[in-house]
């Protein structure tokens, strides 16, 4: 028998063209309700939800995806990656100076497929190589390549000598078109720098309040942006419209960059208690970053001739990262997931930040629903019908086993179904 509501939601949607398909739901977790619900229908119209009903339903006409046996999910959300990265371990200089912007966007399109048929149906690209991430971003939305939707900061934004200045570290004759793409000096060049990343197409600033840890030559506890070039591109990107994160691993950094209206705070490593008081007030979101910092922190431990001595001792000094996580939820901050990664094992984050002290459905909520509200999109993150038909399903339940999230089998994003039964499944791409 048909649920009354799913019938009148069929009667009223356009025929013309449509697909319709409805998912049998054995357990059902839908980023709204902080539990699982039971059986469910969940009814999709093309690339959107158009109703769920309790029980299974089978209108007439519609294909049947049958995952009655298995926990449904909104697809994941990474507010924190990097597609266009190459591997950090190895010579970096060497790719540096070997890779060109063409080759790091041709081998991002593997990572692309990668993450979404992890289960992560939407990134937030903190900083493209290059401006990579734009590119890849329109081809997915072109259907030219398969990838989760994007948003995207184009090249991060920073000051000479920081964190994303390509050039720290090598002899001062040596130099590529592209370095310095990124860096501003001085509040002016700095609100320049983001209005022109909005122009070519970023949809998220990204800004370098302090130094970073892969990177050569600058201390990640030292703030290398001034206030007012703080307050400069916070101005500009809110102006736009955009949210703007911040990269901050040192407290003054931190703090300032709240301070003055970020919406995120990128790592975090050496915030204090009053930083996650200052967190909490503002409303500002926390990105842990827990898998990259372990990664990291297993390489200069175990194989330190795969990094640069710069990262080597940073990381070390660093730690594995976990204890910022505990404190910051023990403070009751905001919380989004993000892996700092962007090859496709992103969905193991999760079970580091359960093991540094946040409940399974925190960590759940903060893979969805918060990631959507940190990225200011009503269109993903839940389960609800008008939103997209991003949809992801595992054979366990994720409430009690977190890692369940590591073994998706079920992949759907806006409507089109790119994993099953764990198998990848072949889609039509537009030849451009």
């Amino acid at each position: 028998m048909m649920g009354s509501g799913l019938a009148l939601a069929w009667a009223i949607a356009p025929a013309a063209m449509a697909k319709d398909v409805v998912i049998h739901a054995g357990h059902l977790f839908d980023g709204e309700k902080r539990s699982l619900q039971g059986a469910s229908s969940i009814l999709i119209r093309d690339d959107r939800i158009v109703s769920i009903e309790p029980g299974f339903v089978t209108p007439a006409g519609a294909e049947i995806i049958d995952l009655s046996k298995e926990t449904v999910l909104p697809g994941l959300i990474d507010s924190h990656t990097h597609v266009t990265s190459l591997p950090r371990t190895g010579n970096g200089i060497a790719k540096t100076m070997t890779y060109s912007p063409l080759d790091a966007v041709l081998a991002s399109t593997v990572n692309t497929r990668a993450i979404l048929e992890s289960g992560v149906t939407t990134v937030r690209d903190l900083g493209g190589l290059y401006g990579g991430d734009i590119a890849l971003k329109v081809a997915i939305e072109r259907n030219e390549i398969v990838g989760p939707r994007m948003w995207v900061a184009g090249e991060a934004i920073g000051p000479t000598g920081g964190h994303n200045d390509w050039s720290h570290g090598l002899a001062a004759d040596v130099t590529r078109p592209e370095f310095g793409a990124g860096l501003a000096d001085g509040p002016d060049a700095v609100t320049a720098l983001a209005r022109k990343e909005h122009k070519l197409g970023a949809t998220v600033i990204k800004i370098m309040p302090s130094g970073g840890v892969v990177s050569m030559g600058d201390d990640p506890k030292a703030q290398l942006m001034t206030n007012d070039e703080i307050k400069a591109a916070v101005d500009a990107a809110h102006a736009l419209g955009l949210k703007i994160a911040a990269h901050g691993h040192g407290k003054a950094a931190i703090d300032n960059a709240v301070r003055l209206g970020v919406d995120s705070i990128e790592h975090g490593t050496y915030a204090d208690a009053e930083s996650w008081a200052l967190m909490k007030a503002h409303g500002t979101y926390f990105i842990p970053t827990l898998l990259t910092t372990q990664r990291l922190y297993e390489a200069a431990s175990t194989r330190p001739e795969t990094l640069n001595p710069s990262t080597v001792k940073k990381v070390l000094a660093m730690g594995s990262g976990a204890q910022k996580l505990t404190n910051a939820y023990k403070a009751g901050v905001r919380i989004a997931f993000g892996s700092d990664t962007g090859l496709g094992e992103n969905v193991q984050e999760a079970a580091l930040m359960v093991k540094a002290g946040m409940s399974t459905v925190d960590v759940l909520m903060a893979a969805t629903a918060n990631g959507a509200d940190l990225i200011g999109s009503d269109e993903i993150g839940k389960l609800l019908p008008g939103r997209y038909a991003d949809i992801v399903a595992v054979a366990g339940d994720p409430l009690t086993d977190i890692s369940q999230l590591e073994r998706i089998d079920f992949v759907m994003k806006g409507g089109v179904t790119y994993k099953r039964d764990g198998m990848a499944v072949p889609v039509k791409l537009v030849n451009p």
